[in-house]
């Protein structure tokens, strides 16, 4: 192969639609049952439900691992079902639970793994891991020449970001991305690879069995039943504020009033005007940020009210306890 991989052409994320796709084994086991889906360019979408409601199985049939029995899947205007599963593969990103790195390679050569399968020229290589590295935060110095065993299972699976970023596909799969590491770690990395999606902007199907992880992540959230029955997919606060059926209502649970706060914003229109006192002992909530946060900080004001600001710190009103209390409310 030359310097230039056929993946190059049209590198810009790519929207992803299910038409009806099933997969039905030998032994008659269904495991998903004429699912259809779009998810934009560029968007996140998670898809969710309780084990064996072939959440994964979407995944590896979106790369071809594993083979639909009906129904077409569209890469953009592409039927993947039509195209080499082998160049198809080099275009999709794919992050697993346990990150899957070749334990007897370096990190750098890890990251290099899809680019090196391309051709690329051994300098282009070397500078892509480099700055995908640092896009991870890991600084390529000190932790490209280093083994999978000599890493934490944060850093583990930040490699394994980067690796599947490296030949910039269009389309990141993720199965269970963050469900390897501890709960402290684990909202750290997915606070981290919000930031990384507002930089390169990728169409991204995660999938998680934690409803927090897919409210916090999800631009849009797929709820699967058994068969792979799409029982509602919305917005995390539609989700929240309005389950479809039944089986979402219980899914999300009584609680799903406090969750809709994490992805409710503080907005103007349900601030109440600034007294013309000062305010400055008063509590501060920035103003876009999520109800959760302000809640809390309203829940140490001993009944005060809660001075919402702009990011350059400029007051534009008051929050009380029982706004944001109405906002969690799933009738409302």
């Amino acid at each position: 192969m030359d310097g230039t991989p056929a993946a190059d052409d049209g590198q810009r994320a790519a929207s992803i639609t299910l038409e009806g796709i099933g997969k039905r084994y030998p032994d008659g086991t269904e495991a998903v049952r004429d699912l259809s889906l779009h998810v934009e360019a560029g968007e996140l979408v998670v898809l969710i439900g309780p084990s064996g409601c072939g959440k994964s199985t979407v995944l590896r049939m979106i790369n071809r691992l594993i083979e639909p029995t009906s129904g077409r899947i569209l890469l953009g205007d592409s039927d993947v079902t039509r195209a080499d599963p082998v160049r198809l593969r080099r275009r999709i990103g794919y992050v697993i639970q346990n990150v899957g790195l070749f334990p007897h390679q370096t990190v750098a050569a890890n990251v290099a793994t899809v680019p090196r399968l391309l051709g690329w020229a051994s300098d282009r290589a070397r500078s892509r891991v480099e700055e995908l590295l640092e896009l991870v935060g890991l600084d390529p110095g000190q932790f490209g020449r280093r083994y999978p065993h000599e890493l934490s299972g944060g850093q583990r699976q930040r490699v394994g970001v980067a690796r599947a970023l490296a030949a910039d596909p269009v389309v990141l799969l993720m199965d269970e991305p963050f469900s390897a590491v501890d709960p402290i770690v684990r909202t750290r990395l997915q606070e981290e690879f919000l930031r990384l999606q507002a930089t390169v902007r990728k169409t991204i199907i995660l999938v998680t069995h934690d409803l927090d992880e897919a409210v916090r992540l999800g631009d849009r959230i797929a709820v699967l039943s058994q068969g792979g029955r799409l029982e509602q997919y919305d917005t995390p606060g539609t989700l929240l504020g309005a389950p479809a059926t039944g089986f979402v209502r219980e899914f999300v649970g009584a609680d799903r009033g406090v969750r809709r706060l994490v992805v409710t914003p503080v907005t103007r229109e349900v601030l109440a005007p600034l007294p013309g006192e000062d305010v400055a002992a008063l509590p501060t909530v920035a103003l876009g940020g999520s109800a959760y946060d302000a809640l809390a900080a309203l829940l140490t004001s001993a009944g005060a009210p809660a001075v919402v600001v702009t990011e350059q710190g400029r007051p534009v009103g008051l929050l009380r306890r029982e706004q944001v209390l109405a906002l969690s409310d799933p009738t409302g």
